[in-house]
């Protein structure tokens, strides 16, 4: 008999709610069986699109939802009682899901219909992806007030995606992929148990709703043998530590989307058999089959994908489902030695890993000490170097790099671009929003909802009566900021063990020439202006600059442009390099420099890295910035050695 094949999904949100809606109404109409919804930096971290931190940010990684109107615009003609929908969102998960509950409650839909996950895993936020909001204590709070939430009320919903998607772009190993996400589950629910607000009866459905999101790479035959190990060792976490009886609560469901990391700006075109390749990771062994696949785009190296690009990629999906025989054996690896003893190590190392974790107290202890934030970066760069030797071949990138020109990734309309009016069209809808609500039952909705916070209660409700008032997400932020206060994760970048060889001895000799002709090292600010939350490059760039010899200013994500300014006049630095991949480097860098200017410090020079289209480039470089880097410039050692050499030209003075 012939599986039915897993759930389809395509990540996809941009510019606005209504555009966004046409978007996923086409993809459904091509087959996609699901939703993914990606929101924008703003909406993760609890902002309104009016926020002077989400100037530039707005409409552009994802669609903006500043209130239930844009959600209902979102899901307009989407029945969302026939819908299952994932939504990738963190530090306002209980928000975010308490819109779509208000809007499905619109369409008649009960709660207790809906299907869907909300990610909500918040401990991968302050190790890789960075939309965190409060310190972890009250975020782990909000996490087991969604989870206790929904196992009343919205039973068929998956309230967690443990998340180790972004783990391995971060770097992680599949062992540390597998033991960082395990130990994150466990922290979780050992909070909901020790909260005592649920039943003891209660805990297996608490532990049934639990899912992953994983991520796996192109070693693919590894990564399928991590997806095994995942399901064993969580069949023995929930059965040993938690006491779960019924076998289904026990089952390892999870969704994924492939490796984004290792897509190349190189010969893009070669993304689309990487792609493939990964998805048979998790496909081809029915013990371990992802319940829900999204794929890239094969040209997310270059920008922000068109429709026809993640049709490709739905299509890849459509075949291997459809076409082929896959779903209709049982498992192929089962009784194969080989696969056996790869998962046996695998989950051998693993476990070994999780003991050190549970020695320090567990995955929040872990966070807040740095020590899984540290071991992420230097595998990261133990990875970047293997590259940049030759140790780990990449095709198109360091072998193989002659080519024909590619019909496929050039000319206008390549990729697909937000247009700056999308932000200032927004802005006047929230305003026109915030006019016409009444602003009585708004205010009385955020007390109630200040009032749950400070009790303890569950925020849930308050938080749906929230959203029936046409409270704004940045209102619901903020209440919960004042009682909750905010938080600053550790970099892992100071704690990182130091490169001592691999071609940096030339670079080193030329920091230690420029610096002596300065009169003291080559300062270096490495700065994150806006609200992008993905850190692994400039973390990378900071400790390669550290191992360089030079002194590195580095204090983490989400800064203004004018507190990156104002770091760069107190610490006298030499060079600013900032670094931005969420599609808002033209309006953040421009602002960047010209308050440089203002400062006096029009002659430090600026440098940009990022998934920067020539184009933007262009536009960079006429602003003033001396040097622009996106994924093909993976050799850190020469951006080192060129970092070094506009430093050199700038105390030289003009010629």
């Amino acid at each position: 008999m012939r599986d039915k094949p897993w759930i389809f999904r395509t990540y996809a949100g941009h510019s606005t709610a209504r555009e966004s809606n046409a978007l996923y109404r086409k993809n459904l109409a091509k087959g996609q069986t699901g939703l993914s919804v990606a929101f924008d930096l703003p909406t993760q971290t609890g902002y309104d699109s009016d926020h002077p931190l989400a100037r530039g940010e707005v409409g552009k990684v994802g669609v903006p939802i500043s209130h239930v109107g844009d959600m209902r615009d979102l899901f307009a003609g989407i029945p969302l009682a026939q819908m299952n929908t994932s939504m990738t969102i963190n530090a306002t998960a209980a928000w975010l899901l308490a819109l779509y509950i208000a809007v499905a409650e619109e369409q008649g839909t009960a709660r207790a219909a809906l299907q869907g996950t909300t990610q909500n895993d918040i401990i991968k936020e302050y190790l890789s992806r960075g939309t965190y909001v409060f310190p972890p204590a009250p975020s782990m709070r909000l996490t087991k007030d969604v989870i206790l939430f929904t196992t009343v009320e919205v039973p068929k919903w998956n309230p967690m995606n443990v998340c180790s998607y972004h783990l391995q772009e971060a770097g992680a190993t599949p062992v540390q992929e597998l033991a960082f996400a395990l130990a994150t589950a466990m922290a979780v629910l050992d909070a909901v148990k020790a909260s005592g607000e649920g039943t003891p009866e209660g805990f297996g459905e608490v532990v049934g709703r639990i899912s992953f999101f994983v991520n796996a790479g192109l070693r693919f035959v590894t990564e399928l043998c991590k997806m095994r190990a995942f399901a064993e060792l969580w069949d023995e976490i929930t059965a040993e530590r938690y006491g779960v009886s019924d076998p289904k609560h026990r089952l390892f469901r999870y969704g994924v989307q492939v490796n984004s990391l290792g897509l190349t700006e190189q010969q893009p075109e070669n993304n689309v058999y990487r792609i493939l390749l990964e998805t048979l990771a998790v496909t081809l062994s029915k013990r371990a089959r992802a319940r829900a696949v999204q794929l890239p785009a094969w040209n997310e190296a270059l920008g922000l994908p068109r429709p026809w690009d993640q049709q490709w990629s739905l299509r890849m999906q459509q075949i291997l489902a459809y076409e082929t025989d896959l779903l209709e054996y049982g498992d192929i690896f089962d009784g194969s030695t080989e696969i056996a003893n790869a998962v046996g190590e695998l989950k051998r190392q693993a476990k070994d890993e999780l003991s050190r974790i549970e020695a320090m107290g567990g995955a929040v202890a872990a966070v807040e000490s740095s020590y899984m934030k540290q071991k992420l970066v230097e595998s990261n760069a133990h990875r970047l170097e293997a590259i940049e030797r030759g140790e780990s071949i990449v095709v198109g990138v360091n072998k193989f790099i002659e080519t024909e020109s590619s019909p496929l990734g050039s000319g206008e309309g390549a990729i697909l671009t937000v247009s700056q009016a999308v932000e200032t069209e927004q802005i006047g809808r929230l305003a026109a929003w915030r006019s016409a609500r009444d602003p009585t039952a708004a205010a009385a909705a955020l007390d109630a909802l200040s009032a749950a916070a400070q009790e303890g209660r569950n925020v849930m409700p308050a938080s749906i009566a929230c959203a029936k008032a046409g409270v704004t997400t940045g209102e619901w932020g903020e209440t919960l900021r004042r009682i909750f206060g905010e938080y600053r994760a550790p970099t892992g970048v100071s704690g990182t063990a130091s490169q001592t060889g691999g071609g940096l001895e030339g670079v080193r000799a030329d920091v230690e020439r420029v610096s002596h002709k300065l009169g003291r090292r080559i300062k270096f600010l490495v700065g994150k202006p806006g609200l992008d939350g993905h850190s692994n490059g400039a973390e990378q760039i900071a400790v390669r600059a550290r191992d360089a010899g030079m002194e590195v200013v580095y204090e983490g994500i989400r800064l203004t442009p004018a507190e990156i300014v104002n770091a760069a006049l107190e610490e006298g630095v030499h060079v600013v390099g900032l670094s931005i991949l969420s599609g808002s480097h033209v309006p953040l860098v421009k602002d960047v420099v010209a308050r440089m200017a203002e400062a006096g410090l029009e002659d430090v020079p600026v440098v940009v890295g990022g998934i920067i289209p020539p184009d933007d480039e262009r536009v960079l470089k006429a602003a003033g910035v001396a040097a622009v880097y996106t994924p093909k410039n993976y050799e850190l050692n020469r951006i080192m050695a060129d970092i070094v050499r506009i430093v050199d030209l700038s105390a030289s003075g003009p010629s």
